[in-house]
């Protein structure tokens, strides 16, 4: 079949290669516009569309997939449309001009965590699975009718990274699948079954961690903003980044927030018990162990502020 393909972030990548590699043809990628990055805000592509220029695939930039995008899209007469994390809402007549419309791979078990956050949404909430789901795209948010779907268990120190990463590979092949399947005409879909979530992006405010609750919601909450939007906690006015933590220390009588040195590891105490700080990243300085950052500190009392927990979210 002749596929269109549209995605933007390094989570699309593995499904454009697996299509790319095919017996389909990708006829075109549309991705958003080159951005600026980085510290020296350096206009970088996306991922997606340096992997299709590796691919020598033609691509089409867009932020907005208007009129100029819809007379891209008809000239490749595609038989169906693709999509993974473009970053923008597909909506009419661009929605109806593949043959077989567009197929979406979302990385959560709909109708749980429907939109921009599925991933991070899940670990925050503590959830024990997440998965992938392939369904028909349609005009309502992700409520699409479901043609295929995969589970994978929640480890106890994955991050939203490393579970985007995992995802983003097995999803590939399961929209590979699909695509098999619409082209043999055996592909069957089924309505969304169950209670709806929602998953809206994180902003800065849900990376600052709240030390007063469980350790359990405190680990949660790091895991599911790691890497993005990034968690952290303030100290005597300044942002500590905390891009890597251990597992729980029970037994250790630290309060929220309180962070000591104690048996070769720097541990910060929640409402219930102790949590380990591996890695961290001060204000102005570049990535340390734990146990450099708090040594640097010269035997100074440390407590990170305590602040209130997101609304809705267990306490």
């Amino acid at each position: 079949m002749r596929v269109v393909f549209a995605g933007s972030p390094e989570a699309a990548v593995p499904t454009l290669s697996v299509l790319a590699a095919s017996h389909h043809e990708v006829v075109g990628v549309i991705t958003r516009e080159d951005s600026p990055q980085g510290r020296k805000r350096v206009m970088t592509p996306t991922p997606v569309a340096l992997a299709a220029g590796e691919l020598g695939l033609p691509v089409i930039r867009a932020n907005r997939l208007g009129e100029e995008v819809e007379r891209s899209v008809s000239a490749l007469e595609p038989d169906l449309g693709v999509i993974v994390a473009y970053g923008g809402l597909v909506r009419e007549p661009l929605l109806s001009m593949p043959r077989l419309g567009w197929i979406n791979l979302h990385f959560s078990l709909l109708p749980r965590w429907r939109g921009a956050a599925p991933v991070q949404r899940a670990l925050i909430a503590g959830d024990e699975i997440t998965g992938a789901s392939v369904f028909q795209l349609v005009e309502e948010l992700d409520a699409g009718d479901v043609y295929g779907v995969l589970t994978q268990r929640i480890g106890p120190h994955d991050t939203a990274g490393d579970l985007l990463a995992s995802l983003a590979e097995s999803g590939a092949g399961l929209v590979a699948r699909v695509v098999d399947g619409l082209e043999a005409g055996t592909a069957r879909s089924e309505p969304q079954v169950g209670d709806v979530t929602l998953a809206p992006k994180l902003s800065l405010a849900h990376g600052r961690v709240d030390f007063a609750r469980h350790p359990a919601l405190v680990s949660a909450q790091i895991r599911g903003v790691t890497p993005e939007p990034g968690a952290f906690a303030e100290l005597d006015g300044a942002r500590l980044k905390i891009l890597e933590i251990g597992g729980v220390s029970a037994d250790t009588p630290l309060a929220p927030g309180e962070v000591a040195a104690i048996d070769g590891r720097i541990l910060v105490g929640t409402d219930a018990a102790a949590l380990e700080l591996r890695k961290v990243q001060p204000a102005g300085k570049k990535p340390m162990s734990a146990g450099d950052w708090f040594r640097g500190r010269q035997g100074s009392a440390t407590r990170f502020d305590v602040v209130a927990h997101e609304p809705g979210t267990r306490a």
